[in-house]
């Protein structure tokens, strides 16, 4: 579980600074790219910003001071959105659960008003390393990334994932670019709130929750049969389904993506229970591990924690039903190497690229053909086809 936090001293120091002084300034965990964005500020309210702390204080006592500070502002009984779940731990921690459609603006106001109101220990939203550069871009770059996919992008989801996991992450990618040209709105939205609503809240830890993406995308991959893969990848070709923002806002509604995962199940049931059940799972552990006791200043004493977490709807159930189960993740991380039929795919496409090569070498002639043969990547992929030395 990846994690940024606000240590002590760095609230403290955050505090101390003249209101002038903190206008200019950003919060750990916010960018300049995200504070170009006013859209999102004005779509959630006025927020809430750290006091000023009088030099003469020592840092303990300034840590205490922030610590009561959230501590009134914390709601006891607060009046939350319908798509906040509670869990309990064993010690008395609380885990405020925030289902999301990833495509929502009233997802990111449900995300802000929870973090507000509860003023939590640690916010853990649904991302991992791979994904994290969302939370640094604002949503006008978002945009064209998620609608210009070109070469580069291939290249590196093939070298990150493999041939067939980084090409059905293309085929995904395609998808959220569809939907992002359809809305005009950039995917992750909820995330980015959580993550700058944080750093407002004085002592709060921010974790990367979710399974990394290669390990999702190879297991999913490896689930399917030839036949399944195609029948996959050609219903993401031609995707061309309008969908309209009231189709979106649905998806926050349980009964209804209940219905979908479950026409999803009959028809991949494998790929489910790799992108979803396995995930859930995986949420949940990290999750609960982030619902644990904190250290209270000034004596250190164990306090029971308050958790927000920012998860996509369709993972609220199976964190609910994993909650409370002995679960083990390391069943989950495994990845099967690749079989001998992938390796034999793998060399067929290679030789049918390196044939087209050498018939547009003859075509354009042996100055450029020779060119073409000395590329790197040329090169590789001779190296590949060539047979093994006696």
């Amino acid at each position: 579980m990846h994690r940024c936090c606000q240590s002590p001293k760095h609230c403290t120091l955050l505090a101390r600074r003249t209101p002038t002084d903190r206008a200019g300034s950003s919060l750990p965990f916010s960018t300049s790219n995200m504070d170009q964005d006013n859209s999102e500020d004005e779509s959630v309210g006025q927020e809430e910003e750290l006091p000023y702390l009088p030099p003469e204080l020592s840092d303990g006592e300034a840590v205490e001071l922030l610590w009561q500070l959230r501590a009134k502002r914390r709601q006891p009984s607060p009046e939350l959105p319908e798509t906040v779940t509670r869990l309990a731990a064993p010690d008395g921690s609380l885990l405020y659960l925030v289902g999301t459609a990833h495509f929502s603006d009233s997802s990111k106001k449900d995300v802000a008003m929870t973090i507000r109101a509860v003023q939590p220990d640690v916010v853990v939203v649904e991302l991992c390393q791979y994904r994290v550069s969302m939370l640094k871009m604002d949503e006008n770059t978002l945009l064209r990334e998620a609608k210009d996919i070109n070469l580069d992008k291939v290249q590196q989801a093939i070298k990150q994932n493999g041939l067939m996991s980084g090409l059905m992450q293309i085929l995904l990618l395609k998808v959220s670019a569809h939907i992002t040209e359809q809305l005009g709105m950039a995917p992750g939205g909820e995330f980015r709130e959580a993550f700058k609503e944080a750093g407002q809240v004085p002592f709060c830890k921010f974790h990367l929750g979710d399974r990394p993406i290669p390990v999702t995308f190879k297991r999913a991959i490896a689930a399917l049969s030839l036949w399944q893969k195609a029948r996959l990848a050609w219903g993401l070709c031609f995707l061309s389904d309008p969908i309209s923002k009231e189709d979106v806002e649905k998806c926050k509604q349980k009964d209804l993506l209940e219905q979908t995962m479950s026409e999803m199940i009959g028809e991949f049931p494998a790929l489910h229970q790799t992108i979803v059940a396995e995930r859930d799972i995986y949420l949940t552990h990290t999750l609960r591990q982030a619902t644990r006791c904190v250290e209270a200043p000034p004596n250190a004493q164990k306090v029971p924690a308050v958790v927000v977490g920012v998860v996509g709807m369709g993972h609220v159930p199976g964190i609910e039903r994993n909650w409370e189960k002995q679960l083990n993740i390391s069943e989950i991380m495994s990845v099967a190497p690749p079989s001998r039929f992938g390796w034999v795919f793998r060399t067929v496409i290679k030789g049918v690229v390196l044939g087209m090569l050498g018939y547009a070498c003859y075509r354009a002639g042996g100055t450029l053909g020779r060119a073409l043969l000395s590329l790197p990547a040329v090169q590789s992929v001779r190296e590949t086809l060539r047979p093994p030395t006696a």
